[in-house]
């Protein structure tokens, strides 16, 4: 993992995990808008790493590395810690390790259950193959879509694709989707996904509050995975403000 800081070391930390196949620039126009009231942490996962080679761990992996960063620089606490899919369930398990203290966590339509067995190899070829073609042939996705979310994503997949290729996402998905969520610590929790999503996501919500009856759900309509953080960051950043005004560290 890589990390970058941005904002002053005298206001409230907040730790940015993106997903899988893009990096820290995905979280900039939210840093643009946060900067001046945190200080903010963002990470690049291994596998994924902006022009440098490298090769995906396991989510473990990520959340301990994650956490040693956060005990060595910053005491092991962290007022907020936001998770985008991939990052999100890196910071469940974060949670689950229970090793720092996180303030107020959000986990943004993650993945904290696993798929039956016969699924997840099939899913992990599926996805390869959709990211393979959305780094080879961006010109044909953009005219699909036409759309300030798609544009994004698949800028940020020509960017991180070379650093570890199909052999990340292979490997990602995997542990992405062999793992279950056993238990969840912090006194915040809240878990994010869009409506267009909610097939998928509803059941991760329903195992979260069977670990965490207090978490807070929050659904976004017409939302796709990420389309929230893409789209309009100036909500996500005033929901996160908030957390800071109103909420308990």
């Amino acid at each position: 993992m890589e990390f970058k800081t941005f904002g002053s070391d005298n206001k409230p930390t907040l730790l940015l995990l993106p997903g899988l196949g893009v990096s820290h620039e995905i979280f900039l126009p939210l840093v643009e808008l946060l900067k001046e009231r945190f200080l903010i942490i963002t990470a690049d996962i291994d596998g994924f790493l902006l022009d440098k080679p490298s090769r995906f761990t396991s989510v473990d992996d990520q959340a301990a590395q994650a956490i040693r960063y956060v005990q060595e620089h910053y005491g092991g606490q962290l007022d907020v810690a936001y998770g985008l899919s991939l990052g999100g369930k890196i910071l469940s398990r974060m949670l689950e390790r229970n090793e720092i203290v996180v303030g107020h966590a959000i986990m943004d339509a993650a993945p904290l259950l696993p798929l039956p067995n016969w699924s997840v190899a099939p899913l992990r070829y599926y996805q390869a193959f959709n990211v393979w073609t959305c780094y080879h042939w961006t010109g044909f996705w953009r005219r699909l879509f036409h759309s300030h979310y798609f544009d994004v994503l698949l800028d940020e997949v020509k960017k991180v694709y070379p650093s570890g290729k199909t052999r990340a996402v292979l490997d990602g998905y995997k542990s992405v989707y062999t793992s279950k969520l056993e238990s969840v610590s912090g006194n915040d929790i809240h878990f994010w996904y869009g409506t267009k999503e909610a097939f998928v996501a509803k059941p991760q919500v329903k195992h979260l509050l069977s670990l965490c009856p207090n978490a807070q759900v929050e659904v976004f309509p017409k939302m796709n995975h990420g389309q929230l953080l893409v789209d309009h960051p100036e909500e996500v950043a005033q929901r996160i403000i908030s957390l800071i005004q109103n909420g308990i560290s």
